[in-house]
């Protein structure tokens, strides 16, 4: 589970930049293989401090050049996301209370009742376990705003009238989790509360891939989104490498015919089976393209 305030100005403010090594960025051009003009590629993060949630001049480019932006699922498409929400339930009326140990059941049950949450739990207990541990992220952020990179692309998009699209529906995002044990998902969760009852955080972690995007350092960040879903790792060509494939095949039919600015999570983009590597076997040019991002910053 992967934990994500508009920066108050004052009077005094300086300027302030992005660490970013040459050789490491979110923004990749895809060129070559016959391709009028040029697409790119962005690694978004689904969750960040909303002070971090910047973009550099050339990812405003590459969004105001560009014909039509895609996400990983459509986020301008309401009724898409009302069809999905059954799709996020469990399958044959499950519920938590059917997966774990009444005492883990409880443990559970208050933990989310003492966070708080915008859904009752009542409603949460029928969700897939891994989407019910993502209303628990939010409170785990270490920044009280935060933001989602997806909302802040499309409201750039949405200024020059760009079209958003998604390269994958939220039912079929949302059904992916079907094939990874219930159970399993639960007793996840149930560690997942354990370490924080405990006083066990999971702080350095996630502190870590929040240093890793911000350094734009794909390779790291492969690492870590790996390393920290304990027990999910057996599932990354479920979670990962099958969607990958599923994408490029798709984008092969899109790239020809206009120019994108494709935005899906950083970890999508590295590694022999990321996205990156998979359209070069299909004949593209991937290359870096400098994304620091400059802010300001209170003094």
């Amino acid at each position: 589970m992967k934990k994500f305030s508009a920066v108050l100005l004052v009077s005094l403010v300086t300027l302030a930049s992005f660490a970013q090594d040459e050789n490491n960025t979110l923004l990749w051009k895809i060129s070559g293989n016959g391709l009028d003009k040029p697409s790119y590629l962005f690694g978004t993060i689904h969750l960040i401090c909303a002070e971090d949630a910047i973009l550099s001049d050339n990812m405003k480019k590459a969004i105001s050049d560009c014909d039509e932006v895609y996400f990983e699922v459509d986020m301008d498409n309401l009724f898409e996301m009302i069809g999905a929400i059954n799709k996020m339930k469990m399958i044959g009326d499950t519920t938590l209370k059917d997966l774990l140990s009444d005492p883990d059941y409880q443990k559970v049950k208050s933990y989310f009742e003492k966070k708080g949450s915008m859904l009752p739990f009542s409603m949460l207990e029928t969700y897939k376990p891994m989407l019910a541990a993502s209303t628990l992220e939010e409170g785990s952020m270490p920044c009280d705003n935060t933001a989602m990179m997806e909302q802040v692309i499309m409201k750039e998009a949405k200024s020059y009238n760009k079209k958003v699209k998604g390269l994958e529906t939220m039912s079929y995002q949302a059904g992916v989790l079907d094939s990874i044990p219930y159970k399993l998902q639960a007793e996840q969760l149930v560690e997942y509360i354990d370490k924080a009852n405990s006083g066990e955080s999971d702080d350095t972690e996630m502190n870590e891939m929040f240093k890793a995007y911000k350094e734009q350092d794909l390779k790291k960040l492969e690492n870590l989104l790996i390393a920290t879903d304990a027990g999910i790792a057996g599932f990354t060509d479920i979670l990962l490498y099958h969607r990958n494939q599923n994408w490029v095949e798709k984008l092969k039919s899109l790239l020809p015919k206009k120019s994108l600015l494709i935005a899906v999570g950083a970890g999508h983009l590295p590694g022999e089976k990321g996205v990156i590597n998979l359209l070069r076997k299909e004949g593209y040019k991937l290359t870096p393209v400098a994304n620091k991002v400059t802010r300001l910053k209170e003094i």
